[in-house]
């Protein structure tokens, strides 16, 4: 009996130490945020957004100031870092919408199914495709890594609308893309900038939020 408690006792530190390190290992190595908050102030008409995408806004505006990282896998902020569909995840929960999917191409069909999904297949901000996005759309990618998936989303974020230069700007969580020029790390703002034609990655297109701004 002594004998079982002892090993009973030994599996229980061992599995205790591998927990330890494991997370001491995954905190030494989570890159280190790069984030700007939302700049409230500077988007235009901002007063005049809809109540419903001003509350959306203002819950996306204090994890923006939280210096999270991109954490793939995460949906929480107390992990310290989110990636971009956990983000909206989160952000949609907190506005009391409990039936948004946790992943990106999930999110694409239920906007596709409930919302208002308008494809986009021109790269390009002056075509009439883009004539209904609104701030507080969602916003989809594809190929932006590789996986595969159906459909092959692969990033979200929110539309935040314009700056006080006209440049379009969104909210979300990512490890490269820029604000103001500069690259990004974690849940942030971010210029809202289209891909390359000769990129990999493609704007997908946006739809509104079901049951929240449509």
């Amino acid at each position: 009996m002594v004998n079982l408690i002892i090993r009973v006792l030994a599996f229980y530190f061992y599995a205790c130490l591998i927990f330890f390190m494991h997370g001491t290992y995954a905190k030494q190595n989570a890159s280190t945020a790069i984030t700007q908050p939302i700049p409230i102030n500077d988007i235009q008409e901002y007063g005049n957004y809809p109540v419903n995408v001003r509350e959306l806004i203002a819950i996306a505006l204090p994890l923006s100031q939280k210096k999270l990282t991109y954490l793939y896998g995460s949906a929480d902020p107390k992990n310290n870092g989110m990636d971009c569909s956990g983000t909206i995840y989160y952000l949609l929960n907190n506005v009391k919408i409990h039936d948004a999917p946790r992943q990106a191409n999930e999110m694409f069909s239920w906007v596709e199914k409930e919302g208002k999904l308008y494809r986009v297949t021109q790269q390009n901000f002056d075509s009439p495709q883009f004539a209904n996005l609104k701030p507080g759309d969602l916003l989809f990618w594809s190929g932006t890594y590789a996986i595969h998936r159906n459909p092959p989303i692969t990033h979200v974020m929110i539309y935040l609308g314009k700056n006080t230069k006209n440049e379009p700007l969104m909210f979300g969580a990512s490890d490269g893309r820029t604000y103001q020029g500069k690259k990004m790390r974690g849940v942030s703002v971010f210029d809202f900038k289209l891909p390359k034609e000769v990129s990999y990655a493609k704007f997908a297109g946006y739809s509104c939020v079901p049951h929240l701004t449509c």
